[in-house]
């Protein structure tokens, strides 16, 4: 039985005002995500990728179109390239930060936190500072937090960058794994196609700037993911198809 979209982008354009006329990001670019998929949005540098998961952020607001949520106003978690730790604070408190603002109680807010620190695998390093924390170990802390107050919606913007390769394919198998405990929404953009394959249910490609849907293509491999796949030929043709889409 065919999902109820939990997000719907219509028609969306943005354009930032300029000298010249306004710089013009995105556009006409629609698209559906249902409940619980994984979607990759992958595209020529500059071409709007950032620009179109700040605007479902709530970030920024669209020139044109409409952005719809089943059932009102969602609660969003999104991770940045850099993790953006606050450096005097623990993981722990790192975590605990949004329910903080929320108005939780600190005790509450601790066992929220615990429960996502077991879950990313930072066990014993719940009082560390960011200054103690491998890249990877950072970008843990950052995942879990977006994930404290439970996100109807995961966005991800190249969490996994600024990693080597080797950190950047675990993180990707660590991120699977949690995505398949928390069954959560995620729309993630990478320029990597191999991590999109790997991750995704779904690759959305966009065009050179203003960044147009160009391909919307479903990933067809099974689930659970194992690295070995990325060495399989159906996993060399997807690539290829992306790689083509994006020059």
């Amino acid at each position: 039985m065919q999902k109820t979209p939990i997000l719907s982008v219509q028609q969306m354009d943005m354009i930032f005002p300029d000298d010249n006329g306004g710089l013009h990001a995105v556009e006409n670019i629609s698209f559906e995500v249902c409940p619980q998929e994984f979607v990759c949005v992958v595209g020529p540098s500059g071409c709007g990728k950032s620009t179109l998961l700040r605007v479902l952020a709530g970030l920024l607001t669209p020139t044109q179109g409409k952005i719809n949520f089943a059932g009102g106003t969602p609660r969003i978690g999104m991770v940045f390239q850099d993790s953006n730790l606050m450096p005097w604070r623990s993981v722990l408190k790192n975590i605990t930060l949004p329910l903080e603002l929320d108005g939780l109680d600190s005790a509450q807010a601790a066992l929220k936190a615990q429960d996502l620190i077991d879950l990313v695998g930072l066990q014993s390093f719940e009082e560390n500072l960011p200054r103690d924390l491998s890249g990877g170990m950072a970008h843990r802390v950052a995942l879990a937090r977006s994930l404290v107050h439970d996100p109807d919606i995961l966005l991800l913007d190249e969490p996994f960058a600024s990693l080597d390769a080797l950190t950047r394919d675990r993180m990707g198998t660590e991120l699977l794994r949690i995505w398949q405990a928390r069954q959560k929404t995620v729309i993630m953009v990478t320029h990597s196609i191999s991590e999109a394959l790997f991750l995704a249910d779904r690759v959305i490609v966009l065009t050179q700037r203003p960044g147009s849907l160009k391909l919307d293509m479903d990933v067809k491999l099974p689930r659970p993911r194992a690295e070995e796949m990325r060495y399989t030929s159906q996993f060399g043709e997807m690539a290829k198809k992306l790689k083509d889409a994006i020059e």
